[in-house]
């Protein structure tokens, strides 16, 4: 049996984690915060608890409204599990995890999944040369040690993660060769459509406007409707070559940062065999969940971004709400101290969501970027090529699944993390039919990698 049983736990300790598992704990239920991570935050407030004022100053005060959320988990009776892999979640709720090396595993009455985002794949030539990272990751690197690059860099793609971290950047004193924007005339146009809701969202809108005039101010030179994307260099990376203004252009850099934008991680729900649709706003994969943020999995919940792309402060509170249904569930608190506490929360979400659909339309991805040509390696850690996936459905192939039989895509030590999204859309583009009917595919465990000696002592764990 289980080892050790409690009344909630959550798994991911951003924003939406953390406000959950706070709201529990307030009502004085026993609930652990499980994270992959060493310190409280999760991606978007990574390190906020043990960085200078100096660092949490060049970030911006979006990431130092972290520390207010991750101060109230410290000072709360919640047992923050840090360093905490899970490699296995059961549908009656069993967690089974690696930490320091060793297994553990508890069982709870509910469960939280707060496991946030991750970049969607952004497969174009030459992405796997060294010298290309994606934007997230650079920025994870400045967050967590004030890393930053030594030489000029090449930022390319979509998405506000993009702007933002050139003007952190310029902040650091990074050098940026300039900024390679995917973004075209019929994105703006299709986003016009959503203005009056965006107004609604002013101060993020805002926030935009002064990202793009610090780069002017810096005489960063942006390159806007860029398409035919390749990175350049055998051994290592030289320069971008792009389409921009009707004509070729090339960029010198050492360093190419990549990015189109962030999509559920939604791994773990699959797991679950939780129910989940394709979003054709967001262009990914979001489980089903009722107005509680509640799966179809009996008293298993997801907030914040793993259940749709929001942001932080949506997932704030996302995780409030959940965490009050439990309370309410284990009868901790007035039913009218209840109603009146979710009534404003659930305010305060759909202000936050106003600039949504602004950004979605805004941002959207062009089909040519997410779905590759031939030669462009889809599953980086089987080597497979989006040719080869295509030649897979002209054998009869008809989605992600038995795609595995045919060419072993997705069964790399990722388990389909970066190729999933795309495996999906080219099969479903190559049938002509939506990814809904295609599908994605089945998550099994081990969740994450973990060595025959750790598996051992998963079953000492549970005998």
């Amino acid at each position: 049996m289980i080892a050790e049983s409690v009344d909630v736990a959550v798994i991911g300790a951003g924003p939406a984690g953390m406000a959950a598992a706070t709201a529990v704990a307030h009502a004085g239920l026993s609930v652990v915060l499980l994270d992959e991570q060493s310190t409280l935050g999760g991606q978007i407030y990574r390190s906020i608890a043990h960085t200078d004022d100096e660092r949490v100053a060049l970030l911006g005060p979006d990431y130092a409204a972290g520390a207010a959320i991750a101060a109230a988990v410290s000072e709360s009776n919640v047992r923050h599990e840090a360093g905490a892999q899970v490699w296995l979640v059961s549908r009656d709720r069993e967690i089974h995890y690696t930490q320091c090396g060793r297994s553990k595993s508890l069982a709870a009455r509910h469960l939280v999944l707060a496991t946030g985002a991750m970049e969607r794949p952004f497969p174009i030539p030459g992405w796997t040369t060294p010298g290309v990272m994606t934007a997230g990751a650079a920025q994870i690197l400045l967050k967590a040690s004030g890393t930053v690059p030594r030489h000029p860099v090449v930022l390319a793609g979509c998405g506000p993660l993009l702007y933002l971290l050139a003007w952190q950047y310029l902040r650091a004193g990074v050098p940026i060769r300039a900024v390679v924007e995917t973004t075209v005339l019929a994105d703006r146009m299709r986003a016009a459509r959503h203005w009056t809701s965006a107004l609604l969202g002013w101060r993020d809108l805002m926030k935009g406007v002064n990202l793009l005039r610090a780069l002017r101010i810096a005489r960063v030179p942006v390159y806007r409707g860029a398409s035919d994307l390749r990175i350049e260099g055998e051994q290592a990376v030289t320069g971008l070559t792009f389409t921009a203004g009707n004509k070729r252009q090339h960029v010198e850099a050492e360093l190419v940062l990549l990015h189109q934008g962030v999509v559920p991680n939604t791994q773990i729900s699959w797991s679950l065999q939780a129910s989940h649709r394709w979003d054709i706003d967001q262009l990914c994969w979001v489980p089903n969940r009722n107005d509680v943020f509640e799966l179809d999995v009996p008293d298993v919940f997801v907030v914040g971004d793993g259940g749709g792309i929001a942001g932080a402060k949506a997932a704030t509170a996302q995780g409030r709400i959940c965490g009050l249904e439990i309370v309410r569930r284990h009868g901790k608190i007035d039913i009218v101290e209840f109603n009146r506490s979710v009534r404003r929360l659930r305010a305060e979400h759909a202000g936050h969501l106003h600039i949504r659909p602004f950004l979605d339309a805004l941002y959207r991805p062009s089909d040519r970027a997410r779905i590759p040509a031939d030669d462009v390696l889809v599953c980086r850690c089987e080597e497979v090529t989006a040719g080869a996936i295509r030649e897979s459905v002209a054998l009869g192939c008809v989605g992600p699944n038995q795609a595995k039989a045919f060419n072993r895509c997705g069964m790399g030590p990722c388990q389909g993390r970066l190729c999933g999204l795309t495996v999906s859309e080219i099969i479903a583009q190559e049938r002509q039919v939506s990814p809904e009917v295609v599908g994605y595919y089945r998550i099994r465990a081990p969740i994450k990698p973990l060595t025959l000696g750790q598996l051992a002592g998963a079953a000492e764990c549970v005998q």
